[in-house]
């Protein structure tokens, strides 16, 4: 595996290479570069398997880079600061990316999907998403990248009506579309998807409070979503909801 690191700073290329070194012994060729325009001559004569991607570098963007490079034959990972608001990005758009400072497992995880070969033939669009995600779109207007077994889904959050537990899976329900089940629990959806109006009803439900068509009391209550879905609300939930329903 032919693997290049784009970063600005010497101290993060140097320590994602010794990390790298001793994570992935199948590596034939390490190489380094320290911006864009670097970057691009490097990806032209390595022709590399994995780039890591700054987001940030002296003489532009890593995504200056990627509509310099044309078509992308390569897997990506970008590397972004720690930034909540940047994490949430990343993970609507689905793409991989690593936190500074790095975590070994992180490494590793990242490793494993480009071993996979796990590349999307959609990156042009995630990179919208993305660059959507971190612009000052409103929330309402955010799209969500969600990957099954077949297909990458390119998805509007407002369309969502609801989410529900399967297993380690989690099956979403969307306006106007068929349902999806995709490989992940419905914790990691709840934290993505709560700054915009979505909340955890039941330990099994995470509902979008934009599609609830009513809400019948009793018991713990039961809401009637905006395509007639019936989703049950936990007793500890029952007036948390009232509250945020009372203000909407």
């Amino acid at each position: 595996m032919k693997i290049l690191i784009i970063d600005n700073e010497e101290p993060i290329r140097s320590v994602l290479r010794q990390q790298l070194i001793a994570l992935c012994p199948n590596v034939t060729s390490l190489t380094e570069a320290t911006g864009v325009e670097d970057g691009l001559q490097k990806i032209r004569q390595v022709e590399p398997d994995l780039v890591y991607l700054d987001v940030e570098m002296d003489d532009g963007t890593g995504f200056d880079l990627l509509a310099k490079a044309g078509e992308v034959n390569f897997q990506l990972v970008f590397i972004t600061a720690h930034n909540k608001y940047a994490v949430e990005a990343f993970r609507l758009s689905a793409i991989d990316f690593l936190l500074k400072p790095f975590v070994q497992s992180d490494i590793i995880r990242s490793i494993d999907r480009a071993r996979d070969k796990i590349k999307s033939q959609d990156l042009a669009k995630q990179i919208q998403i993305l660059q959507e995600s971190l612009g000052t779109l409103k929330s309402i207007d955010k799209k969500i990248v969600l990957r099954d077994s077949d297909s990458l889904h390119f998805i509007n959050v407002s369309d969502i009506i609801r989410c529900e537990a399967d297993g380690a899976y989690t099956r979403f329900v969307i306006s106007g579309a068929k349902e999806l089940l995709i490989s992940k629990g419905l914790k990691e959806y709840e934290e993505m998807l709560t700054p915009f109006n979505f909340i955890r009803v039941h330990h099994s439900h995470l509902i979008n409070l934009r599609q609830i068509l009513r809400f019948d009391k009793g018991d713990g209550g039961i809401l009637i979503m905006a395509n007639k879905d019936s989703v049950p609300v936990s007793q500890r939930k029952r007036e948390s909801l009232l509250e945020i329903l009372n203000q909407l």
